[in-house]
């Protein structure tokens, strides 16, 4: 189903941004609302999106409907076959009671998104909850093949045996015509239920079978499969307490994986208010092969009151960087930055390799639920990283109360998207994310239809990267601090 006419223009959406806060410095275009109706989940909120590109076209998942205690109605999807210019969107069929048709599964989460060039389907993979008590039931993925606007019932990578509880499954395909494992396709997911235990499973045939990999007895949280040009499959993820980064290596076209191999600790600062987040890794690849992750930490922070965000990457996927900071703003701004989403363009590669990022922050790190503003900004590189464009702010502020607020705090998403879009002016960053719009005496409850306004926005143009470069990402060095505890809980679902 074609949700065209929930699409709100560029000039309906600036007028609407410019209500909401005169400082926000982008016109938005709202890609997506969320249409459920249901008062057991969160209406009009749509959550963690993820997007990927093939040349003017990218596609974008999100949640749409969200429960407190884990998933949603069901997975919305947004198109735009003219690099954001305009968008066409719907929702997943067969997944949910909710959806059209109707599906089997109770609810559904952890959208990620993939495009099999040799078989020409875009791919949207999915976690199925079960509800009371929720556990995650089942990997599944959803296939497009008439270029991500029209999809197919879900077909299952894996099923929870009794005692397993799936999380947060990525996706990704060797689109490399001369690799020897072109069309191949990766989803690899954890285990909550058994120390977060890592899963990998590999398809061949355009995500229609799946069989499973072999892989080290190991926990992860939050891993992102990679594919380098030769076929090599690389998954940086966090470990199961979020204090480190680590990686596992498959040779053999996603059959085996080697690992865990250290990619850097992490130091991280838990943010005010109750906001739902954590230090997840964002990761992306260029041309080269070269492997970037980026992730919130606050080991550049005195005495860690606030979270930049830091980068580090490898050629090899097994020796890596020092951590640099992303030179958002000074240390001392008082400033905090976290749910970062990270692109890198892909038709780029070496010291000339484009990155760009966007990423949720408090203009002040010392707030309440009640004074928490939260916006949206973005800078970019046009030389790997080693310098970085001065933020430009997308969206916001946002009150937290706007949001759903789950049982891991008010939530916008675990991770957000950014990917590179080719434009008649060359490769554009376009960024895609959740924001929470203020209902006039309201507050984001649940079962009240008429409280919350969280849809799916964009920026109406695409954004270049190639603004003026006015600062230098910075080296971890000697100075670092040790990393952090842990927090609290998981994120999860």
């Amino acid at each position: 189903m074609v949700a065209s006419r929930l699409r709100r223009t560029a000039l309906v959406a600036s007028l609407a941004l410019a209500f909401w806060s005169a400082d926000a410095s982008a016109a938005l275009t709202t890609v997506s609302s969320d249409p459920y109706l249901n008062k057991t989940s969160f209406h009009a909120t749509e959550v963690e999106p993820d997007t990927l590109s093939s040349g003017a076209t990218i596609v974008s998942a999100f949640q749409a409907g969200r429960f407190t205690d884990g998933g949603a109605s069901n997975i919305g999807w947004a198109t735009s076959t003219n690099a954001g210019s305009t968008w066409t969107h719907g929702f997943l069929p067969a997944t949910t009671a909710f959806s059209s048709p109707v599906g089997s599964n109770a609810r559904i989460s952890d959208p990620a998104v993939a495009f099999d060039r040799r078989h020409n389907a875009w791919i949207v993979a999915s976690l199925a909850l079960h509800a009371s008590p929720v556990y995650g039931a089942a990997v599944l993925v959803s296939r497009s093949t008439n270029g991500g606007t029209a999809w197919g019932s879900p077909v299952r990578v894996a099923a929870a045996a009794s005692g397993q509880n799936f999380d947060k499954e990525w996706i990704a395909c060797d689109g490399t015509s001369t690799s020897p494992y072109y069309g191949s396709c990766d989803v690899e997911w954890d285990d909550a239920a058994h120390g977060d235990q890592l899963h990998m499973a590999v398809s061949s045939d355009g995500g229609l079978s799946w069989r499973q990999a072999s892989v080290p007895a190991a926990g992860v949280i939050g891993g992102q499969p990679l594919v380098q040009p030769g076929g090599r499959v690389i998954v940086p993820a966090d470990n199961p307490s979020e204090t480190a980064v680590k990686l596992f290596v498959s040779t053999n076209g996603g059959a085996s994986y080697s690992g865990p191999y250290a990619v850097a600790s992490i130091a991280s600062h838990v943010e005010s208010g109750n906001l739902r987040s954590s230090p997840l890794i964002t990761a992306e690849i260029d041309a080269g092969g070269t492997v970037y992750s980026a992730w919130s930490d606050c080991r550049f922070i005195t005495s860690c009151t606030a979270n930049d965000i830091v980068f580090a990457s490898s050629t090899d996927g097994v020796h890596w960087s020092a951590v640099k900071r992303i030179p958002i703003d000074s240390t001392t701004s008082g400033r905090d930055h976290f749910i970062p989403g990270l692109a890198v363009d892909r038709r780029t590669s070496g010291s000339t390799a484009k990155l760009a990022l966007t990423y949720y922050y408090y203009p002040a790190t010392s707030c309440s639920t009640s004074t928490c503003r939260l916006d949206v900004g973005f800078v970019a590189s046009s030389d790997a990283g080693a310098h970085w464009t001065a933020p430009t702010q997308l969206a916001g502020p946002s009150l937290l109360n706007a949001l759903p607020l789950t049982n891991l705090g008010y939530m916008v998403g675990d991770y957000i998207s950014t990917s590179f879009v080719t434009a008649s002016t060359g490769d554009l960053a376009l960024p895609v994310f959740a924001v929470g719009l203020p209902v006039t005496g309201k507050t984001c409850t649940l079962g009240d239809v008429t409280s919350c306004r969280e849809p799916i926005d964009a920026p109406a143009t695409a954004l270049s990267p190639q603004a003026a470069v006015t600062r230098s990402a910075t080296s971890a060095g000697a100075a670092a601090l040790a990393p952090s505890a842990g927090r609290a809980g998981r994120t999860q679902r």
